[in-house]
């Protein structure tokens, strides 16, 4: 069947999901750090204590979650060769322990109709089994030819315009071109990053880097430059995909600070 616009407000159950020291220090050589980044990339460093990096709250858990329903489940089916990622944010409650037992619960919260394609949104809350938040993710999907039901087109235009003024600090870091088969293995087996075949299914010319790991790149140029790597100091982010990356490519992160806000292009 088709995407199914009443699963707007459809809540999934409330499932058990873990993870441990070495999901922690996967996710961290899959976005690339390394000798550079002994506390996110090593266990056993004497005088280092293992951290997690904030952007690990996009996999921490995958592949673990216990029997039940997730809200995703109930829009409906689709082409997953057509499904890209759009956006996604993260607002941390405290920093992520490197290892523990949580409960997640994930809901729709909109279904827009962009015509030739639709975007859906969804939430989630993680909490430690005390009860205590851990973080809340907030993130879109955009699924090209599932448009055309003459529903709410939602929000468009520009959004976090950088200014035009020389940014506070620009980081670049350089991509591997086998980044996507490590980052692959924090949970995201979709072949659109490894199966040439599939990808040219998507209309790309070769396999592109996971959205969600160009993001992780993102949060550690974040972290380093306006937080000195403590991860205690990061509470917040959030991004748009507007554009495939390669694997090989060397991404920059621009960084303005306006406010109390940082805004990064």
């Amino acid at each position: 069947m088709p995407l199914n616009p009443n699963a707007v407000g459809a809540v999934g159950d409330k499932r058990t999901i873990s993870w441990t020291s070495k999901d922690a220090l996967l996710y961290a050589v899959g976005v690339g750090a390394g000798s550079a980044d002994l506390p996110f990339t090593t266990e056993n460093t004497q005088n280092v204590q293992q951290v997690a990096f904030p952007t690990f709250a996009v996999v921490a858990g995958s592949g673990t979650a216990s029997p039940g329903k997730s809200a995703m489940g109930e829009i409906g089916s689709f082409n997953w060769a057509m499904l890209v990622h759009g956006s996604q944010a993260i607002t941390l409650h405290r920093p992520i322990p490197v290892e523990a037992t949580a409960t997640t619960q994930d809901k729709v919260v909109a279904m827009y109709d962009k015509g030739k394609a639709a975007v859906v949104v969804t939430e989630a809350e993680v909490k430690l089994e005390s009860g205590e938040p851990l973080w809340t993710t907030r993130s879109s999907v955009f699924i090209r030819g599932e448009g055309g039901w003459g529903g709410d087109r939602g929000p468009s235009g520009p959004q976090n315009v950088p200014p035009d003024a020389k940014p506070d600090h620009e980081v670049t870091l350089q991509t591997s071109p086998d980044q996507a088969f490590v980052y692959r293995l924090s949970g995201d087996r979709n072949p659109l990053h490894t199966d040439p075949s599939f990808a040219a299914l998507g209309g790309f010319d070769r396999p592109i880097l996971h959205g969600l790991c160009t993001y992780g790149f993102t949060g550690r140029a974040l972290l380093g430059a306006l937080c000195d790597n403590d991860v205690t100091r990061f509470k917040h982010v959030e991004g748009r995909f507007s554009s495939p990356v390669l694997p090989g490519d060397a991404l920059t992160v621009r960084i303005w600070k306006i406010g109390s806000e940082d805004r990064i292009g």
